[in-house]
């Protein structure tokens, strides 16, 4: 299914998440995906899942639990976008590759088919991300709809010049998969609102919600348009948030406000 024109209709599949039970996930996302399709006249253009949905945050078995190559997710993703001719951005997965885990987000076309991948290059150090995982190094880029976006994962959204940079690079759109936990609800939104702002982009975030262990996560799938207006919200509870947008948006707000053309780097 394509976009019509500017509009971009968007599902955001915001759920818990089994911390170390890959096979309870999978079966859980398959079904939210098929909720996520069955709206009729109002099926998406566009999915998104939030991050590490396949095995959470059991990063002390994170090793074992890896999806080697990432092969199960692409097989089930594929099939599933293929079938109903959508873009799927999915959230994020670990990743088993030689040198390690890798916590990466594939985005699969309506055919099936992989357009693009980034694995987080900004790791945790509160959650001892760095003891467990291997840093990406490359910049995250997709097109949606005929336009540039860039991917950030949970942590990332902290680094203001990386979305800063996919911006300059083109970007309209911001894709941001999480698993961002209680008590940090007023960061989450205030960061989002002001990654939007600043770069004046769409930003859609999909963060997962449910507890594992001691840690419990708020949900907040939010989707904020470039002048940081909210455009869509979710509460605390599993939920598919939808919303459609117009890309035009992005244009209409640079030219009012021209911060790109006014920006000084020779100073900074």
């Amino acid at each position: 299914m394509k976009a019509q024109g500017n509009k971009l209709k968007l599902a955001l599949v915001q759920m818990h998440v089994e911390a170390g039970n890959p096979d309870y996930n999978f079966e859980k996302l398959e079904e939210r995906l098929e909720e996520a399709v069955s709206a009729g006249a109002d099926k998406p253009d566009l999915i998104m899942l939030p991050e590490m949905w396949n095995t959470g945050y059991a990063l002390e078995q994170i090793q074992e639990l890896a999806d080697d190559a990432g092969a199960r997710t692409k097989a089930m993703l594929s099939a599933f976008s293929r079938k109903h001719g959508i873009q799927l951005l999915a959230g994020s997965i670990a990743e088993g590759k030689p040198d390690g885990v890798y916590n990466t987000s594939y985005v699969f076309d309506g055919n099936g088919e992989i357009g693009a991948e980034y694995s987080k290059i900004h790791l945790f150090r509160l959650m001892d991300e760095e003891k467990h995982l291997q840093a990406g190094d490359r910049l995250g880029k997709l097109n949606v709809a005929g336009s540039h976006a860039g991917m950030m994962i949970c942590y990332d959204i902290r680094f203001p010049e990386l979305a800063r940079k996919l911006a300059l690079d083109g970007a309209k759109l911001l894709f941001v998969p999480a698993q961002w936990p209680n008590p940090r609800l007023h960061h989450w939104r205030t960061l989002l609102m002001a990654r939007a702002i600043e770069n004046q982009m769409f930003v859609i975030a999909c963060n997962r919600c449910g507890t594992s262990g001691a840690s419990s996560f708020f949900g907040h799938s939010i989707i904020i348009d470039p002048w940081g207006e909210i455009v869509a919200e979710a509460g605390e509870d599993e939920v598919i948030v939808r919303a459609e947008i117009d890309l035009s948006l992005v244009d209409a707000v640079r030219a009012k406000i021209p911060v790109f053309e006014d920006r000084r780097p020779s100073l900074y």
